[in-house]
């Protein structure tokens, strides 16, 4: 069957959505992508707390759902609130990347004798994102954070052009964009760090993609659904439950990964930051998926920040 699939028109947004369009091709459908400009990619001189944070990159991608100029809207899922609109439901979660922060440093403002965060004293950051902020000034008070928007490539230059000594972005995005093209995006020559997810806490859903459908569509729902993972889905039901009881934004420094554990547990971590720069940490163990949400929360609450 012909499958509409709404991207954002972003590089990474697009190899994202040519990733599904792959899969629903070996499945035998048809699929084409509907370019859709979304506030997020309008408003890069502004912070997501100016524009409006959580959605702004989504809403006009839902809009061509409801609207019927599309049959599906592939997302980053962490740009997706914890809530889908009235009539639209998430079909299928492929399976995630790395859900991994990386630290990218010039090469001249490296240092290796600060293993976690490779970077000279004083350093001038890039990231746009509080919960990078928070983590990174938790570890290291004396960075300087600077705005960083755009697009991937876009934030790769201001680094490459000396805007920033290092910058903070999402393995799975350059992984995902290095697969799409035939050059890799950073240089060798560019410092590469992966930060322990268990410590620099990614975005809830971060590395994942999300393809959302109207509910009222069951033959697209069904073609759809043949690309779910399970695994990943279970494990972002705990991250996603989480943030659901967070009710948190691009604006509030907030984090969850869950990874397995032994059998078919499952092992949520979760950051909280505070006003005053604190960070509460919290990591909570169990099978199902909305239990574990609620002990983390109820821990990440209770936590003394450290």
């Amino acid at each position: 069957m012909r499958i509409r699939i709404a991207t954002r028109g972003s590089a990474l947004a697009r190899a994202q959505a040519m990733d599904v369009a792959r899969r629903l091709a070996q499945l035998g459908h048809m699929p084409e992508l509907v370019l859709v400009a979304t506030a997020g990619d309008v408003n890069i001189e502004r912070t997501f707390t100016d524009i409006g944070a959580f959605g702004i990159f989504v809403r006009e991608l839902e809009s061509a759902l409801l609207g019927g100029r599309a049959d599906v809207a592939v997302h980053s899922y962490k740009d997706l609130p914890s809530r889908s609109p009235e009539g639209l439901v998430i079909a299928a979660v492929p399976e995630r990347l790395d859900a991994a922060d990386v630290l990218l440093v010039r090469a001249e403002a490296a240092d290796v004798t600060a293993p976690a965060l490779p970077v000279r004293a004083h350093a001038r950051v890039g990231t746009s994102a509080a919960r990078r902020q928070a983590l990174l000034a938790a570890a290291r008070p004396d960075l300087a954070m600077g705005l960083l928007r755009g697009n991937v490539p876009t934030r790769v230059r201001a680094l490459l052009d000396d805007r920033f000594d290092a910058i903070v972005l999402a393995a799975a995005g350059l992984a995902r964009l290095d697969r799409a093209q035939t050059m890799p995006l950073v240089p060798p020559h560019v410092v590469r760090t992966r930060l322990d997810p268990r410590r620099f806490v990614p975005a809830p859903s971060q590395g994942a993609i999300a393809v959302q459908a109207r509910a009222d569509a069951p033959d697209v729902l069904a073609a759809v659904r043949a690309i779910d993972d399970p695994g990943t889905a279970r494990s972002l039901r705990a991250e996603r439950g989480l943030l659901a009881l967070a009710e948190a934004g691009c604006s509030l420094p907030f984090g969850a990964w869950c990874e397995a554990g032994a059998g078919d547990a499952l092992v949520l971590h979760a950051v909280l930051g505070h006003a005053d720069g604190s960070i509460a940490r919290a990591v909570a163990t169990g099978e199902d998926p909305e239990s574990v949400a609620a002990v983390a929360w109820a821990e990440l609450t209770s936590a003394v920040p450290a």
